[in-house]
C-alpha cells in the first residue's frame, strides 16, 4: 500500500451520503472503484461514466479492494455485510483496511475488528458528521479509531471526501464519538422542535421566536439548520430522517447503560422521538418535528 495513487476502493452503501464519497473517491481522488449494486443505492450512473465498476455481493467487492468504505444503517447492516453469507470476509484479502463509515455501536465496533484482524485485515471505525450536500461536496468530518499507521495509509482515500479527518483513538472510539456528537445534536433539535410547537400553539411568531433564541442562550448549530422549517416551513435543510434519530439515540442508551452511565435525558429524547415515529413519521425529517409535535397539526 505504499503507492496511493494504485490503492483499490470498494464501497458498500451508496445512499445519501455514500453517494456523494463514491463520487468523490472517483472524480477527486483518482482511485478505482467498485460499490455493492443494492436496491438502497442511489442512482448509480454518474458513478459509472466516472469509471466504476458494480459488484453483485460484498465478498465480490472485498476480492477486488485494498480498502473498503462501509456507509451503511448501522450494526445490524455491518454485521450482515461484514460476516453474513457472500460478505466481506469470504472475499477478504490479506492487508485489506476495512473503513466503517456507518454509525455503529462500539461493542460490535470491536467484535468486527477482531473478526476482521482475525482473518488478515485491519479496521478503522470513521464515523462522519455533516450532511449529505457535504458528502456531495467533499467536506466531511471524519472521527478515526484505530491505528494511526493504518490511517496513514488510507489518508489519502480519506482526503478525497473529508475535509476533517481526526484521529480520536483506538477501534471503537469514532463510533463512541460519532453517538455523543448524535446525542447531543438531535437533542438539541428535538429540544428546539418540542419548544418552537409549544411557541407556534401559544400564536407566537416564528421569525420572533428564532430570533430571541438567536441573540440569547438559544444560539447554535441546531437554531441555525432549524430556522427554515421553524419560519418558512423549508424542512430540507436538515434531511435525517426521524427515524434515523431515533435509531441513534437507541444506540446511545444501549452505549450509557454498557457503561453504567446516567442517561435519565437520553431516555426522555428517545420517548418523543419513539412517539412520532410510531405515529407513522419515521420518513420525515427531524426538522419537522415542530408540526409533528404541536397539539393541533397543521396541514402537510
Amino acid at each position: 500500500m505504499n503507492e496511493m495513487t494504485m490503492l483499490r476502493v470498494g464501497i458498500v452503501g451508496v445512499g445519501l451520503m455514500g453517494h456523494g464519497i463514491a463520487k468523490n473517491v472517483l472524480a477527486r481522488g483518482s482511485f478505482p472503484l467498485v460499490f455493492l449494486d443494492h436496491p438502497g443505492n442511489q442512482p448509480v450512473d454518474d458513478l459509472l461514466s466516472l469509471g466504476a465498476t458494480a459488484c453483485r455481493t460484498p465478498d465480490e467487492v472485498a476480492s477486488a479492494s485494498d480498502i473498503i468504505i462501509l456507509c451503511v444503517t448501522g450494526s445490524p447492516q455491518v454485521e450482515a455485510i461484514l460476516t453474513g453469507e457472500a460478505g466481506v470476509l469470504s472475499g477478504l484479502r490479506k492487508g485489506t483496511i476495512i473503513v466503517d463509515c456507518s454509525t455503529a455501536l462500539p461493542d460490535s465496533t470491536l467484535r468486527m475488528a477482531a473478526a476482521i484482524e482475525a482473518a488478515g485485515g485491519r479496521f478503522l471505525d470513521a464515523p462522519m458528521t455533516r450532511t449529505a450536500k457535504h458528502a456531495e461536496e467533499g467536506k466531511l468530518n471524519l472521527l478515526v479509531g484505530g491505528n494511526e499507521a493504518d490511517l496513514r495509509s488510507v489518508r489519502a482515500v480519506l482526503d478525497s471526501f473529508a475535509e476533517g479527518v481526526e484521529h480520536v483513538g483506538p477501534v471503537s472510539f469514532g463510533h463512541r464519538l460519532k453517538l455523543l456528537h448524535n446525542y447531543v445534536s438531535i437533542g438539541f433539535m428535538a429540544l428546539l422542535g418540542e419548544a418552537a410547537a409549544q411557541a407556534a400553539d401559544a400564536g407566537v411568531d416564528p421569525a420572533i421566536f428564532v430570533d430571541v433564541l438567536a441573540k440569547g442562550g438559544g444560539a447554535g448549530a441546531a437554531l441555525q439548520r432549524m430556522a427554515p422549517a421553524l419560519v418558512t416551513g423549508d424542512v430540507s435543510t436538515v434531511p435525517f430522517f426521524i427515524g434515523n434519530a431515533l435509531k441513534d439515540i437507541s444506540y446511545y442508551q444501549a452505549m450509557a447503560s454498557n457503561s453504567g452511565a446516567s442517561k435519565t435525558i437520553a431516555d426522555g429524547v428517545g420517548a418523543a422521538i419513539a412517539a412520532v415515529v410510531e405515529n407513522g413519521h419515521g420518513q420525515a425529517y427531524i426538522s419537522d418535528l415542530t408540526r409533528l409535535l404541536r397539539k393541533a397539526k397543521p396541514a402537510a
